[in-house]
């Protein structure tokens, strides 16, 4: 592992030294934290990493889905439309980065993979199950249940580029994603996760047993993470 720089190390101390004294902080004290320890010169993302009670390797305790963030993530995301007819008209219309048919399926095949997010309608997931290799391992791959393939194309692109993301659980039993941009006022911020938080706890699988919710740790792309009390979340 790479050694951390000392600005990283004064401020790992610092958060420490809090932790130490007070323990899990709540949400807006978490945030606020984060934003005076920054010592970058752009603007990080604030992330969120929730450690869940749940064993991913059983089918029946995958936990996953989407959200929409009522402040968006700070970052405009390049959709990728895979439709035919006048979908592909519908798509452009609607604002995707790039729509076609056929033509798309085989440039992705070549290794074209500019885009941040994929829509296809229900008649092209046969061609583009092939790009299984491709878009699967960078959590491209359309999916039903994340209303990626749909006929609603419209929908789906607005969706996605005001500040959709998706979630899923990794195999330690994690979710993570960013929930906006450290310049974002506290207020849309706090938002932005009290959101998340909610999606995540919804998308409990009922097989789950036991505490569901772990840990909640907020952190910005280059700071050490802070706990967040469970409190900052009830309702």
């Amino acid at each position: 592992m790479a050694k951390r720089g000392k600005k990283y190390q004064q401020v790992k101390e610092k958060i420490r030294e809090i932790i130490e004294e007070k323990g899990a902080l709540p949400l807006e004290e978490a945030i606020s934290l984060l934003k005076e320890a920054k010592f970058t010169n752009f603007d990080e993302s604030m992330e969120i990493a929730l450690r869940l009670g749940v064993n991913p390797r059983h089918s029946d305790q995958m936990v996953r889905g989407t959200v929409v963030l009522p402040h968006g993530t700070g970052k405009t995301k390049r959709v990728c439309v895979i439709a035919s007819g006048e979908k592909v008209k519908e798509a452009e219309e609607a604002g995707a980065d790039f729509a076609g048919g056929d033509d798309l399926i085989e440039k992705i095949a070549k290794g074209w993979v500019d885009f941040d997010a994929v829509v296809a309608t229900p008649d092209m997931m046969r061609g583009v199950g092939k790009l299984g290799r491709i878009l699967g391992p960078r959590g491209l791959m359309p999916n039903p249940k994340t209303g990626t393939v749909t006929f609603d194309v419209k929908k789906a692109i607005e969706e996605i580029k005001s500040g959709r993301i998706e979630f899923r659980v990794d195999k330690t039993g994690i979710v993570h994603a960013a929930v906006g941009k450290v310049s974002f006022p506290d207020e849309k911020l706090a938002a932005n996760i009290k959101t998340f938080v909610g999606a995540v706890q919804q998308a409990k699988p009922p097989a789950a047993k036991g505490k569901y919710i772990r840990t909640i740790h907020l952190s910005t792309t280059m700071s050490p993470s802070v706990p967040v009390s469970e409190a900052s979340f009830e309702k």
